[in-house]
């Protein structure tokens, strides 16, 4: 007869001895435990990137809505400053996760573009400052998809950020769609 005191082999059971290991090795790193150990590098290296994307996409709907000209630019203008503001909000997160990850979020101007993923644009004409911008949400949409499959369950905290934020980045690029078909 199986002892009770003892757990059975189906049953989920932490392992004590590991937990305090990795909460007692390199007490300088926070939150990132040695699980985090061969991704760690390449993660913040990903965030970065949707860092530098996060940031030009602000400045081009700024650009956009400062510039938009024509009889539907107040309402598609106002639009525009809704997307840079959340779009700005998505830099922060980002760039704070990449701190809690030991890395450093990398602003500099001089390789923002290069590093990005989608294009700044100067275009004058309404429909295209629309369009650009649909396209820019959907190349963020497919780069957050592909960034959540690469990282699965190697750091969920990061996993389940780009989750919240490609919500949004759907959300936008439905409105600039219906934006494009008025």
């Amino acid at each position: 007869m199986p002892d009770s005191n003892q757990p059975s082999s189906d049953s989920l059971v932490l392992d004590e001895q590991a937990l305090h290991k990795a909460a007692t090795a390199d007490l300088d790193e926070g939150a990132v435990t040695p699980a985090y150990g061969p991704h760690r590098d390449a993660i913040v290296k990903l965030l970065n990137d949707a860092l530098a994307t996060e940031l030009v996409c602000v400045l081009r709907y700024k650009r956009h809505y400062f510039t938009a000209d024509g009889m539907e630019s107040p309402a598609i203008a106002a639009e525009f400053l809704v997307h840079a503001n959340e779009e700005s909000a998505h830099a922060d997160l980002i760039a704070q996760r990449i701190v809690q990850l030991g890395g450093s979020p990398d602003f500099a101007p001089a390789t923002l573009e290069q590093r990005s993923h989608a294009d700044y644009d100067e275009s004058s004409d309404l429909r295209a400052m629309v369009r650009a911008n649909l396209v820019a949400e959907r190349i963020a949409v497919e780069s957050y998809r592909q960034m959540i499959q690469l990282i699965g369950d190697k750091d969920p905290t990061t996993r389940r950020m780009l989750e919240g934020i490609l919500a949004d980045e759907e959300e936008h690029a439905d409105e600039l769609k219906d934006w494009l078909h008025r």
